[in-house]
């Protein structure tokens, strides 16, 4: 099994920044590959990807997020971080941080809240 434990969510006004954290942990991961990321799920809508990033290669973007957002991990901490800036109303969401290794796996997500 892996336990995912998002951090960093807050309310901030529009054009402000916020920089979520989340922490992988289980013994299923140690020696693996794996693709860590984040999505989100905004009020009456889908959850959406918002980025991912896999232990080698490129990191990918939501459309909506680049230029503003970037993502990184520490792989030897086995955490995933997203540094959110120009944030935009619209960007309010619950953000899951997300682990694929043969499965989904998903944090209990992290409330962000943009103000106009």
């Amino acid at each position: 099994q892996v336990q995912l434990v998002e951090s960093g969510g807050g309310l901030v006004q529009a054009g402000g920044s916020l920089r979520l954290s989340c922490a992988a942990s289980g013994n299923i991961l140690n020696g693996k590959t794996f693709t860590m990321g984040w999505y989100r799920q905004a009020p009456g809508k889908q959850r959406e990807l918002v980025a991912t990033i896999p232990m080698f290669g490129s990191t990918n973007y939501a459309d909506s997020v680049k230029g503003r957002f970037t993502i990184s991990r520490n792989n030897v901490s086995k955490m995933v971080f997203l540094q959110m800036n120009s944030l935009k109303p619209e960007d309010t969401a619950v953000y899951y941080c997300y682990v694929l290794l043969f499965a989904d796996y998903w944090g209990q997500g992290t409330q962000v809240t943009v103000s106009s």
